[in-house]
């Protein structure tokens, strides 16, 4: 049991103004094993009145010196490693290998590279008779998703501090553990107080009043669409700045000479990553006709060899949605050919690997995202066709193209509709901006468009 009665606010650990708590269950065996304060609007102005009076100073800080910062950061998660996959595999129930190299590799990774891009980056420069400046956009609310609970955190405190912003965090409430973890490892880099704090709380509650704090200049959100809508409307109205990461049903498109079988089998690896909660997921595969049968056998039996090995979802209430999406597939007349809607354990919120075929572009399952372990399998005529169906949801968030010409799957990709595409299986790349089209938000993380979001720009003509 890991009971932590304090939000890290203004540089210190101090008790929440309530005495209520949430509990931390894991997701593998049903047990809580850990404790957090639930803190509300009164901790949430507390936190943003300190992020506001730490503002001046960092703002002022040398870009070098908060590279410096940075790079402590990331040599404190390199030293936690550890502990920081231990502790995701328990909250978020990921197993511990892919917690290793994913929740602790991936954020250690993109928080190098900012302590690299806040020492580079041009933060002013000269442009005809003008000099631009690149100013810190001011004090950062960010809110962040329980799927990866460090990664996403990191991909926006990362970035706001190289900019000079100071920042409120509000995680998850299913995933919090990470995020306490995180704010030791900022105390222990010695960023100074009030630059980082940290409100663990309800979406409903510390989340809503985050959102609308007067005091918050940006608004950082990443998870569902429909929350995303809420979150914008708020930020709209106060006429204050937003980033928006949201909801995906993005395709793999297996264009006619590619490599079937390599297809398919890195395509079913991406849907069943993480148990199928990520929002980038590629969850409808798209196949010719032709191969389409062939396609269907072989994601089928990649499926089945995962078993329960890919982890619990987060929680009950996932594990209920993404069964009624199972439930709804077989009803709208898709065929499974893995999995179903039964859980492969008597314990714990497993979901069985589950694939359908026979999927048309209108059924449910090929246009909402079900945020777990299922893909679905779409059969297109040609090329138009297979275009039509990619950019056919509302979504637009991610993508593949396999093609046994990369330029021919270049020139694929170039019109999908969508805000990232690999290539015959390219790698995951810290560097490249990450964001939506459409309904998939607003605004790109990572690398230095991910920068540019917490920076203002002022002209000086002279």
């Amino acid at each position: 049991m890991k009971a932590h009665d304090g939000l890290y606010i203004d540089g210190a650990w101090r008790p929440a103004e309530s005495q209520d708590v949430i509990d931390v269950v894991n997701p593998a065996d049903e047990q809580v094993i850990g404790r957090v304060p639930a803190g509300g609007a009164l901790d949430v102005d507390t936190a943003v009145r300190a992020a506001r009076a730490a503002l001046a100073g960092w703002a002022a800080t040398p870009p070098a010196e908060r590279a410096a910062r940075l790079a402590a950061l990331r040599d404190v998660l390199v030293a936690r490693k550890d502990e920081i996959a231990e502790t995701v595999t328990a909250e978020l129930g990921a197993p511990l290998q892919f917690s290793q190299t994913v929740h602790a590799g991936v954020p250690i990774a993109v928080a190098g590279s900012y302590a690299e891009l806040a020492a580079t980056h041009p933060f002013e420069e000269r442009v005809g008779n003008s000099t631009v400046l690149h100013e810190p956009v001011g004090v950062v609310g960010a809110i962040t998703p329980w799927n990866y609970p460090l990664h996403q955190i990191v991909a926006k405190v990362a970035p706001a501090l190289a900019a000079g912003c100071t920042i409120v965090l509000k995680p998850a409430e299913d995933t919090p553990l990470t995020a306490q973890l995180f704010a030791e490892a900022v105390h222990e880099a010695g960023v100074p107080a009030g630059v980082f704090n940290l409100v663990t709380g309800l979406g409903p509650v510390a989340g809503q009043a985050l959102a609308e704090h007067p005091g918050v200049d940006l608004v950082s959100f990443t998870g569902s669409t429909a929350v995303g809508r809420q979150v914008g409307a708020v930020a709209g109205a106060a006429v204050k700045k937003v980033a928006l990461e949201l909801g995906g049903k993005s395709a793999n498109v297996v264009l006619p000479g590619a490599d079937l079988a390599k297809a398919v089998g890195v395509g079913v690896a991406n849907v069943m990553s993480n148990s199928g909660q990520t929002c980038s997921a590629w969850t409808r595969m798209l196949v010719h006709r032709d191969r389409y049968e062939e396609a269907v056998e072989l994601a089928a039996a990649a499926a089945a060899k995962y078993g329960d090995r890919i982890g619990p979802v987060v929680s009950a209430k996932q594990r209920g949605r993404v069964r009624g999406y199972i439930e709804t597939g077989v009803a709208e007349g898709a065929r499974l050919v893995a999995g179903g809607p039964e859980s492969p354990r008597e314990q714990g919120y497993f979901v069985s690997p589950t694939v359908f075929a026979d999927v048309t572009p209108e059924m449910t399952i090929a246009q909402e995202e079900i945020f777990g372990p299922v893909l679905t399998i779409l059969r297109y005529e040609d090329e138009e066709d297979a275009l039509r169906i990619a950019n056919g949801t509302v979504y637009g968030l991610a993508g593949a193209v396999w093609a046994a010409d990369e330029a021919e799957a270049v020139a694929f990709a170039r019109r999908m509709d969508t805000g990232q595409v690999d290539i015959n299986g390219g790698r995951f790349n810290p560097l490249a901006p990450f964001g939506g089209y459409k309904q998939s938000g607003v605004g790109r993380e990572l690398g230095s468009h991910g920068l540019a979001e917490y920076l203002q720009t002022k002209s000086l003509q002279f």
